[in-house]
């Protein structure tokens, strides 16, 4: 989920985003990140409705696939074996990650799918739209096969961040007006009682609201200035990136109210959108 004008940067310690990939990457706008749960790989997608899985090693992709609709988010289930990505038509699919073949394709809503996430055991995937929903489905036979387990309906603003549970009993959402939700996706049910949740452990960190990253906001901030964060693997490191182009690493977690950040350099960056740990990041 880094957002860019036909660039993308992955490096080690989390964020060291130091140049450019390759000149064989996207043509429009990057929307779309996602790092393999075990390999040196990443995968991209964006406005030119271009997938690409790239090396790290070689930043060069190791394969290509051209999509119907430009593409908005992704995510890769935790065997690796095959990886969702999220259209703005309200479309998302199911690419196999070795033959690049189409496992599966479904439509919830007609707006733009902002975050695709697998739950950590990879028995779930959780669909965030445009519409304001969250859309979970069952997942089956090593993420190839999909059943649609119901509707999470709360949220009054597009979602726009989705974390799991390390035990996969819970996931938690941000939306377009600074709402934090928690989902058990069983029922599609919200989780009335956030002091239920509050010292759960997660299995990520890209929420920009929650308890565990509140201190990454300055003072006078408003909550469009923080687009993404991200949670080295070890989980002592948080990564920022904001509207200046701009990307910040914290301690993690970070709780007290405007914590000092160490800026990290960012050379000819536009502004991000999100951002990914590698697997072997700390």
């Amino acid at each position: 989920r880094l957002g860019g004008r036909g660039w993308a940067r992955v490096g080690r310690k989390c964020l060291a985003l130091s140049r450019p990939i390759s000149p064989q990457g996207h043509t429009e706008e990057l929307w779309g990140l996602a790092t393999h749960p075990s390999l040196d790989q990443f995968l991209t997608c964006g406005q030119d409705r271009q997938v690409h899985l790239w090396s790290v090693a070689t930043r060069r992709p190791l394969w290509s696939k051209a999509i119907e609709d430009a593409a908005r988010s992704a995510g890769f289930h935790p065997n690796g074996s095959v990886l969702a990505v999220g259209t703005v038509t309200g479309r998302w699919l199911v690419l196999d990650t070795e033959t690049r073949d189409l496992v599966t394709i479904h439509t919830d809503g007609s707006e733009p799918i902002s975050v695709v996430s697998f739950s950590p055991d990879g028995s779930y995937l959780a669909v965030g739209s445009h519409d304001n929903f969250v859309y979970v489905y069952g997942v089956s036979e090593g993420g190839r096969k999909y059943s649609r387990v119901g509707k999470c309906s709360g949220h009054s603003s597009f979602i726009t961040h989705l974390d799991w549970a390390a035990d996969s009993k819970c996931f938690v959402t941000n939306s377009g007006d600074y709402e934090i939700l928690y989902w058990d996706p069983t029922t599609c049910r919200q989780i009335p009682n956030a002091g239920a949740v509050r010292n759960l452990e997660w299995a990520t960190a890209s929420c920009v609201l929650g308890f565990g990253v509140f201190g990454i906001w300055p003072e006078g901030a408003d909550g469009t200035d923080i687009n993404a964060v991200c949670r080295s693997h070890d989980g002592k490191l948080l990564a920022s990136a904001d509207d200046f182009g701009k990307v910040h690493l914290f301690s993690y977690p970070c709780c007290q109210p405007r914590v000092s950040a160490s800026p990290m350099p960012t050379p000819h960056c536009p502004t991000p959108a999100g951002g990914e740990c590698q697997p072997h990041a700390h």
